[in-house]
């Protein structure tokens, strides 16, 4: 089964290429800018989203069974949601199975707990724009998943791990909210899941994210004792109180789709007890 990820250059997607090429699948993935040094032994094809010629050359020479769609471009309208619908109608033409990534930014935070069947009501432009992506992802490739999930985290190398060791050094100015709330998923974890949401006749919105609802500062709590940190100079503030627009208390419930997988999404308290194990690089 050939594999194509888009945005193979980044957290989620190496962790991908590397699940994919473990099972054996021929993998090809995609970068925006500048080709990874890694070693893989990935294809990479050069792409942005907003060329759909170039677009459709990728898919015609790479012939994926499996396309996942990993990237994240922030609140960039035609990269963010005009993007992956391009990508949906460009695997709908080469016959490619399609897991789009989504995020929880589409919703408001009013009602706290989200499942599957509610409505997307995002309060930011990436929140909008990734909304208006699972509609129009849905719409011209009905038979493709759509995977919302949380903040990733893994491994020492994700943006808020990275955050944590710089704050604790103090070699980075911020705070970690006490109010800005998300259930975090490892990296690992969700690459399996969504390996595993593909490989089944699964399609539709799905959850995929931990089942632990922590604080910024909480998870960081955990991030630092798990790596000797001191914990203590982690400095703290409100959401509410900063001029950062979005969500403060979103919670995504994957029971649903937990109950169809093997895959395990474990929680950030279980993944930060134990000391952090590197992740090989290669497959």
């Amino acid at each position: 089964m050939t594999t194509l990820i888009i945005g193979g250059s980044g957290f989620l997607g190496a962790e991908l290429i590397r699940q994919a090429r473990a099972a054996g699948h021929p993998t090809a993935a995609t970068y925006h800018a500048t080709k990874p040094d890694d070693a893989s032994q990935a294809l990479w094809y050069r792409l942005d989203l907003r060329d759909a010629g170039r677009l459709d050359a990728v898919m015609a020479e790479v012939s994926p069974h499996l396309v996942i769609n990993a990237s994240s471009h922030k609140a960039d309208w035609a990269v963010a949601a005009e993007g992956p619908i391009r990508l949906a109608m460009a695997a709908a033409k080469h016959g490619s199975r399609l897991v789009h990534v989504s995020s929880d930014a589409v919703f408001s935070g009013a009602q706290v707990h989200y499942d599957e069947t509610c409505l997307p009501d995002p309060v930011t432009p990436y929140g909008a724009a990734k909304a208006a992506a699972e509609t129009g992802v849905l719409t011209v490739h009905p038979k493709a998943v759509v995977a919302r999930t949380s903040l990733i985290i893994g491994h020492g190398r994700s943006v808020h791990e990275h955050t944590v060791h710089e704050l604790a050094a103090g070699t980075r100015d911020g705070v970690l909210f006490t109010d800005d709330i998300r259930c975090p998923v490892l990296v690992e974890d969700l690459a399996a899941a969504l390996l595993e949401l593909a490989s089944c006749d699964a399609s539709g919105i799905h959850h995929l994210a931990g089942p632990d609802a922590l604080s910024r500062h909480e998870l960081g709590i955990l991030i630092a004792r798990r790596d000797g940190l001191d914990a203590s100079r982690l400095p703290t503030g409100l959401r509410a109180h900063s001029t950062l627009p979005g969500a403060l208390d979103v919670r995504l419930d994957s029971q649903a789709t937990q109950r169809k997988l093997t895959t395990t999404l474990r929680g950030a308290r279980q993944l930060c007890t134990a000391p952090m194990t590197a992740r090989p690089v290669g497959p």
